[in-house]
């Protein structure tokens, strides 16, 4: 978790059709992901993918390299993004 004096908690919603996937990336703090709709599939560094279905949390932990898929061909997925940050620390950091 964040240390410093001044935090912000950031609640996000995100929306991927099928097929989509996040960049490659990274977070610096620990981010939970509710499913609302569908299935979410983490595939962080290192470990076995993660599926999410709708109705189920997930903490992302910091400073692992990850990708978040809907793998459905047909069926979207929606979720919401919770976040505690130092202010000013960008949500995610693409990693090439």
């Amino acid at each position: 978790m964040p240390k410093g004096d001044t935090q912000e908690v950031r609640v996000l919603t995100a929306a991927f059709k099928p097929g989509d996937k996040t960049v490659f990336h990274t977070h610096r703090s620990p981010v939970t992901v509710y499913v609302l709709e569908g299935q979410f599939t983490l595939d962080l560094d290192g470990r076995a993918p993660v599926v999410v279905s709708a109705g189920q949390a997930f903490v992302e932990p910091p400073n692992v390299k990850m990708t978040g898929y809907n793998k459905s061909a047909t069926d979207p997925l929606r979720v919401v993004i919770f976040y505690v940050s130092e202010v000013d620390t960008p949500f995610l950091e693409p990693v090439r």
